[in-house]
């Protein structure tokens, strides 16, 4: 067993474990990307910095930096100790220990709290939520979601998922989901069945190994993206 969870939780990644979990090339970082279920991620605040342009979707954005920051010193001890209690469910590549992982929330999270205000009123992070995105067909480039869909299997069902993904992929020309594993570290029984549906639909559904890991086996991302058409040249 790994963790139980009765709602998702405001923990946030930075720079580095996107680029890492989403395979995320200089190309790709010069795209313009949507990131959706971000919550005190400093992915958006990193790239800003970088003078790279992410836009962040989160519910949680209703609230304040401060208020967000008490959302997660509320739950992040309690998670902790349940990553503490269950050794074996976890790779201490990346984090190096449970304290390390805690650490490097609370770095992630100071870093979006001291973006936050000032990327709102830019624009950066917006107030939404999966399915349904207030944007128009095909705005990004990328659109990215981390430790949110796969991983909530078990308070999601499948038609939510799937409205999700294709959602993604009305916004964006491309979608990348980490991680396919659930809360409790199996592969979420959505994969199999959303990309039959994917592919028949005519897109292109790729399981990629990525060089990021913290759950153990969770190191695979999806990457979804439409087939390239073929015009014939009228001569």
């Amino acid at each position: 067993m790994a963790m139980k969870l009765k709602n998702v939780v405001p923990l946030g990644r930075s720079f580095d474990e996107y680029r890492l979990m989403f395979n995320l090339s200089k190309q790709d970082l010069d795209k313009e990307i949507i990131s959706v279920a971000d919550g005190p991620a400093s992915f958006n605040a990193e790239m800003n910095a970088m003078r790279k342009e992410v836009v962040s979707i989160d519910p949680i954005y209703m609230f304040s930096a401060k208020d967000i920051q008490h959302k997660f010193e509320k739950v992040v001890g309690n998670i902790i100790e349940q990553v503490r209690n269950t050794p074996g469910d976890w790779t201490w590549t990346y984090h190096m220990s449970p304290d390390n992982l805690k650490q490097h929330r609370t770095e992630a999270l100071i870093k979006f709290t001291s973006d936050f205000e000032q990327g709102k009123k830019e624009g950066r992070y917006q107030t939404g939520e999966l399915p349904s995105l207030e944007f128009q067909d095909q705005t990004f480039e990328l659109a990215l979601c981390s430790h949110f869909l796969f991983l909530y299997s078990e308070h999601y069902d499948y038609n939510f998922h799937k409205a999700s993904v294709y959602e993604m992929l009305r916004v964006a020309e491309e979608a990348r989901i980490f991680p396919l594993l659930d809360l409790m570290l199996n592969r979420s029984p959505y994969i199999e069945r959303l990309t039959e549906e994917l592919e028949s639909d005519g897109f292109i559904v790729k399981i990629k190994k990525v060089p990021y890991e913290i759950q153990r086996g969770g190191n695979e991302m999806m990457w979804i993206y439409r087939k390239p058409t073929h015009r014939k040249l009228l001569i």
